[in-house]
């Protein structure tokens, strides 16, 4: 299947199948993926924590909102969250990158308010939820990516030390009654002439 073709039958699942768990060589496989994640000047500020283990998952289910039974249902939960402490985030750069990396960021991003930071930060693991949800697709892994989740609640079941909670996603099998999938309900964008244009 051609990406296009991925990308007009991929989707928000809303309900999983519990039976169907995801291999242990398709979570390595993702696991690998999200590692090689792009990120501005290869920054990756981020860490991402896989859970497959039915406590913890119900756990984090029960501060998601009204993404609780989806959690509970899927094969395992993926929690994206990012270095929460520029300091750390400077010395990470200055052992891992090279110099002209760690100069674009002395000269355009340090300058700037610690909020503005954070906000670049956030950004690139926004990146590399574009690249998941992209991997998943091509594996016919189906899921749900949620911003729903009580950040803070999460930090502290997972103890993240020195790193922010920003959202979640979901992977498994769909249960094939799911009524959001395309086959039943049609996908609804905007027109593409409204939001693409050429030059």
């Amino acid at each position: 299947m051609n990406f296009l073709d991925l990308a007009k039958s991929r989707y928000t699942t809303k309900s999983y199948n519990p039976n169907k768990r995801a291999t242990e060589q398709t979570i390595t496989e993702l696991k690998e993926i999200l590692s090689l994640s792009p990120s501005s000047i290869n920054s990756q500020p981020w860490k991402f924590i896989f859970i497959s283990d039915e406590r913890l998952k119900s756990e984090l289910a029960s501060v998601s909102y009204f993404n609780q039974q989806k959690i509970n249902e899927a094969s395992h939960l993926v929690v994206f969250s990012v270095i929460d402490d520029i300091q750390q985030f400077e010395n990470q750069i200055k052992q891992n990158l090279p110099e002209g990396s760690v100069n674009y960021y002395n000269q355009f991003l340090k300058p700037k308010p610690e909020a503005e930071i954070k906000s670049w930060l956030e950004h690139q693991v926004y990146l590399s939820l574009g690249f998941f949800l992209s991997a998943c697709a091509s594996m016919n892994i189906d899921s749900s990516p949620m911003e729903g989740i009580k950040n803070e609640e999460y930090g502290k079941i997972l103890q993240l030390d020195g790193y922010k909670a920003l959202f979640a996603v979901a992977i498994g099998s769909r249960n094939p009654e799911d009524s959001n999938q395309p086959s039943i309900k049609a996908k609804s964008r905007l027109p593409l002439e409204q939001t693409i244009q050429s030059f």
